[in-house]
């Protein structure tokens, strides 16, 4: 039976921006749902690296979003706004959300709410929203991914990218991907890359066109790895940028893009409206939650921190350590 939610709760807030020791236990009030808001009780939280980028004060929560760090959630649905119909309270959910995850509640457009897939741990529906709603919409709708093509994506053992190795392996796409150690490197080949490329030390350009090119490139690297992405790429490919941790300008050779017929493209989520998250949220649910419950896709897991130590759980994603999603679980009172 959901108990009725405290006047107030713990929440994880950013003292000021700087390193993961801005990152400070608070105590704060429980929101209250709107209209078609859900409440959650918070029992795991994901970590992304927007959340890294907004605790530097690099990356601000949107208008009318909670100050706290946190863009997914997994728990328990305790209050409902009045006019809410597709959640009910009592119901296990993970959802995405545009801020406030770092706490012991936390609101939700019932649109982006999701049931708990069957099989899955808390835990491991928490590492779920941010990035398969990032990957599927980006790889498979903007990038249109199809099975017998070549996928080719950096950081193959982030969140981001062991969610596109395992999602676009489940759609029969061949991938190449790259890390930055034999570690990581092993790791990606036991997700089920095809292929495996060290992007410090390999010409792997060159390696891709060896293997026949790409024709989709999931970039979060920007910077000088947007003109080695385009020399890999087929004609007719498609370059999605989704971060720039290399940099947010790149030298492009145009006549390159339109001899090949090159499609460049990108995204940011956390910004998008409801209803556009809510189209996502349905697309996932009808097409990739059956093969989480199926056991044919699931989250790769890399390291569960108590809320109180989300400042580790930063320090571990900024050193580049994590292997897969970093999660917070939330101890209730």
């Amino acid at each position: 039976m959901p108990q009725t939610p405290p006047e107030m709760m713990r929440a994880i807030e950013i003292a000021a921006p700087g390193g993961p020791e801005a990152l400070r236990l608070a105590r704060r009030r429980t929101p209250t749902p709107g209209p078609c808001d859900v409440l959650i009780r918070v029992e795991a939280a994901g970590v992304n690296r927007p959340d890294v980028l907004q605790r530097q004060g690099l990356y601000p929560p949107p208008p009318g979003a909670s100050d706290i760090p946190g863009l997914e959630v997994a728990g328990e649905a305790v209050a409902v706004g009045a006019d809410a119909r597709a959640v009910k309270v009592g119901d296990k959910v993970c959802a995405l959300i545009p801020g406030g995850g770092y706490a012991e509640y936390a609101l939700a457009d019932e649109g982006a709410c999701l049931p708990i897939p069957a099989g899955l741990s808390v835990e491991e529906a928490a590492a779920i929203p941010e990035t398969f709603f990032t990957v599927w919409t980006n790889l498979f709708e903007d990038g249109a991914l199809k099975g017998g093509e070549t996928l080719l994506l950096h950081g193959g053992a982030s969140g981001i990218g062991a969610t596109a190795i395992v999602l676009a392996k489940a759609f029969g796409a061949t991938v190449i991907a790259t890390a930055s150690s034999e570690k990581k490197l092993d790791a990606i080949r036991a997700m089920g890359a095809d292929h495996a490329f060290n992007y410090e030390t390999d010409k792997w350009e060159d390696e891709v066109k060896r293997l026949g090119g790409a024709d989709v490139v999931l970039d979060m690297a920007g910077g000088d790895f947007v003109p080695r992405n385009l020399e890999a790429l087929n004609p007719g490919g498609r370059h999605i940028s989704i971060a720039t941790l290399r940099g947010a300008t790149a030298q492009i050779n145009l006549f390159q893009i339109m001899r090949k017929r090159l499609v460049l493209t990108g995204s940011t989520l956390r910004a998008r409206d409801k209803s556009e998250k809510a189209r996502i949220a349905f697309e996932l649910r009808e097409k990739v939650w059956p093969l989480l419950e199926a056991g044919r896709v699931r989250p790769v897991m890399d390291r569960v921190f108590p809320l109180e130590q989300a400042d580790e759980a930063h320090r571990r994603m900024e050193q580049g350590a994590n292997i897969g999603k970093i999660v917070l679980r939330t101890a209730q009172d």
